[in-house]
């Protein structure tokens, strides 16, 4: 089982375990990962570059990155799972679609 595999499983076996699978409805997911996208722009929002890459280097504020983008992932990865998308296959074939649209 591939690490991707093995951690949709968690996720789950998580939501199985707190009966949550009648809430994770395809809109409600997504609505879920708009709102953890805006707490990842909310992170950067009022900071210069410069800032962003000295918090980042610093530690704190990659942290906090990190945990935001974590549950930007888990989300997308439970509404991938919610309606029947092979994300990775997804990703790849969107991949080749923008290599034919913006050749090198």
């Amino acid at each position: 089982m591939s690490e991707l595999a093995e951690l949709s499983a968690r996720l789950r076996a998580f939501a199985a375990a707190r009966n949550w699978e009648p809430f994770h409805t395809p809109k409600n997911l997504a609505m879920a990962l708009a709102g953890e996208a805006g707490e990842v722009v909310a992170e950067l929002q009022w900071l210069s570059d410069a800032e962003i890459t000295e918090g980042l280097a610093e530690g704190p504020l990659k942290q906090r990155l990190a945990d935001e983008a974590a549950d930007v992932f888990l989300y997308l990865m439970q509404l991938a799972n919610a309606s029947g998308i092979d994300l990775l296959a997804a990703a790849h074939a969107k991949m080749d679609r923008n290599e034919q649209r913006f050749p090198a």
